[in-house]
């Protein structure tokens, strides 16, 4: 199968991507699609708590600790060096897009949020730019969407990812970003 369209969301710390992306994510799941998402982080994180039997086990020295319940499946594993996008993008194929919060240097197709008391300057070139959503305007030739306009920014995801998707089986089937 092939590696699901990719869109980044990126932008300052404190811009509001993250409450963005709820509401880009909860639109998509309205209108019926399969959304996977990755967060790239630039430190290094903790995702397991301390005392727990999976904390435990990484203590211990387990280099890949699984967690299995009839609901989830989380996998935590230690690396050598980071994955790239492409490759974390590669183990999710069960979903009909994949939506990333970060990757500003990354090599998918980006929306940049900012908001003008973090910044009045995009951090990306506009040809990285697929669009831009702000409390104020640029001069860059990529559609501009308010803050709130989770409804708009799915309208353009849709018309440029989903639904201009060849005829197949699948959409996964059908389209791979992949450089």
């Amino acid at each position: 199968m092939a590696v699901p369209p990719v869109v980044s969301f990126v932008g300052k710390s404190n811009s509001g991507k993250t409450t963005l992306l709820e509401k880009v994510i909860r639109e998509l799941k309205r209108r019926g699609y399969r959304v996977g998402t990755i967060k790239h982080d630039a430190h290094d994180f903790e995702m397991d708590r301390a005392g727990t039997d999976t904390w435990r086990h990484a203590q211990a020295g387990s280099d890949h600790v699984i967690i299995s319940s009839p609901h989830k499946v989380a996998s935590i594993r230690k690396v050598e060096q980071e994955a790239t996008l492409w490759e974390l993008a590669a183990t999710m194929t069960d979903v009909d897009i994949i939506l990333t919060e970060g990757y500003k240097r990354g090599p998918a197709p980006k929306i940049e949020v900012s908001r003008r008391e973090r910044s009045t300057e995009l951090i990306c070139s506009p040809e990285e730019l697929f669009a831009v959503v702000s409390d104020q305007r640029f001069e860059v030739s990529v559609p501009q969407f308010d803050l709130d306009d989770a409804e708009g920014i799915v309208d353009l995801i849709e018309q440029r990812f989903l639904l201009a998707l060849p005829a197949a089986s699948s959409p996964l089937e059908s389209l791979s970003l992949v450089p």
